[in-house]
């Protein structure tokens, strides 16, 4: 069967109150999916092809997926794009302050390396 004809398999997401701790301390343990957060900090919702990260396309899908599981992105499909958003309420609500609190720690801590 040619490649367009292939059907994506469906996207899965942890219910918020699944979401784990360590599996979302565990997504955020990479410079790559941080990067990928920090984005989506940002700006809420982007296409999949857009983030600023420079990875091979199949790096980035793995990346994508780890963060899904983990609960700290949901993705949705559209048309031939896939969308991603920052689960921002899920995960306060589930851990409040956690992921403000990671995102602030990083910032600082990239900006006392560049110093």
């Amino acid at each position: 069967m040619p490649r367009s004809q292939r059907r994506r398999s469906a996207l899965t997401h942890p219910d918020a109150a699944e979401i784990d701790l360590l599996d979302v301390l565990h997504a955020l343990a990479d410079p790559t999916r941080m990067t990928i957060v920090r984005t989506l900090r940002a700006e809420p919702e982007r296409a999949c092809g857009t983030f600023p990260v420079d990875v091979a396309p199949s790096t980035l899908t793995h990346h994508f997926r780890v963060l899904r599981e983990a609960g700290v992105i949901h993705q949705r499909e559209d048309g031939n794009r896939r969308w991603t958003a920052l689960r921002l309420a899920d995960l306060d609500g589930r851990f409040p302050g956690l992921l403000d609190s990671i995102l602030d720690a990083y910032e600082t801590n990239a900006g006392a390396v560049a110093s």
